[in-house]
């Protein structure tokens, strides 16, 4: 795979704060890379203090970045609000949120249980709803939520409890811009499509089985899957001045991506990430 660069393009966030859930890796982690290369501070979240560390440690030492670390399990009483509102009072307030942790449990309607459900929730649209609240104390005026959503949450797949979940996102973001409009906080929601990372799902099918991985990647109208630096740049625009006029959006970041799961099969598509 060919290495990531420091973005190019200026979105006018030096000086800003902002919080990143799931900040260390994947995503995440181009989403904060982006920011600090941009001479924003961060205050980035995960399950790893390890990952943790390194992501601090490279974004120090790449842009000078002051960057907020806690590790944090989202499915924990009260993690996530205790490291949203030590993230705003260490950075003297915050300028926006991405709410980028998600997942699922558990496999298709037969095989899952109750509580697989409950935790596929909280792991998406809750753990935004519960990043947003406890952070917006620290919201400065004119602040941006970005809600990480999927093509799963508008292009249903298998299995139904993530998708449905992450549908739930792009609905909060409608429902929530016009509640947090007396504070003067935008929120939007981003759908990316599937997405090359090393060592998740797709990058070990293109190393086990070239063939396969390019019947599904050609599906795309851009012949291929996304890498993560493209989905961040679009989230970087949402956080920025030159978005205000969005509000309550949902755009899909997935390259006119047909389907979830580019067609894969049920085994494919549940060990899939997008």
């Amino acid at each position: 795979m060919e290495e990531s660069t420091a973005p190019t393009v200026t979105y006018g966030l030096r000086g800003r704060s902002f919080l990143v859930t799931g900040g260390s890796r994947g995503l995440g982690y181009a989403v904060t890379r982006l920011l600090a290369a941009e001479g924003a501070s961060v205050a980035i979240c995960g399950r790893d203090p390890d990952s943790l560390a390194r992501a601090a440690s490279a974004l120090e030492g790449e842009f000078n970045a002051r960057v907020v670390t806690g590790s944090v399990d989202v499915l924990a009483l009260d993690e996530l609000e205790d490291f949203a509102e030590e993230a705003g009072r260490a950075l003297g307030g915050l300028d926006g949120l991405v709410a980028n942790i998600g997942g699922k449990r558990g496999g298709g309607l037969l095989e899952s249980t109750r509580e697989d459900w409950q935790a596929t929730w909280e792991l998406n649209g809750g753990h935004a709803v519960r990043a947003i609240r406890s952070a917006l104390g620290s919201f400065r005026p004119g602040s941006s939520v970005v809600l990480v959503s999927s093509i799963s949450g508008w292009k249903p797949r298998f299995p139904a409890q993530y998708g449905a979940a992450k549908a739930s996102e792009i609905y909060l973001a409608g429902a929530l811009c016009q509640e947090l409009a007396p504070y003067r906080v935008r929120v939007n929601t981003v759908s990316p499509g599937s997405i090359l990372l090393p060592g998740k799902s797709w990058d070990r099918l293109r190393k086990r089985d070239p063939q396969t991985y390019a019947a599904y990647a050609e599906r795309n109208p851009n012949g291929r899957l996304l890498n993560a630096e493209e989905v961040a740049q679009v989230i970087g625009f949402l956080l920025s001045p030159a978005s205000e006029a969005l509000n309550g959006a949902h755009i899909p970041v997935d390259g006119g991506q047909p389907q979830a799961g580019l067609g894969a099969t049920p085994a494919q598509r549940a060990d899939d990430a997008s």
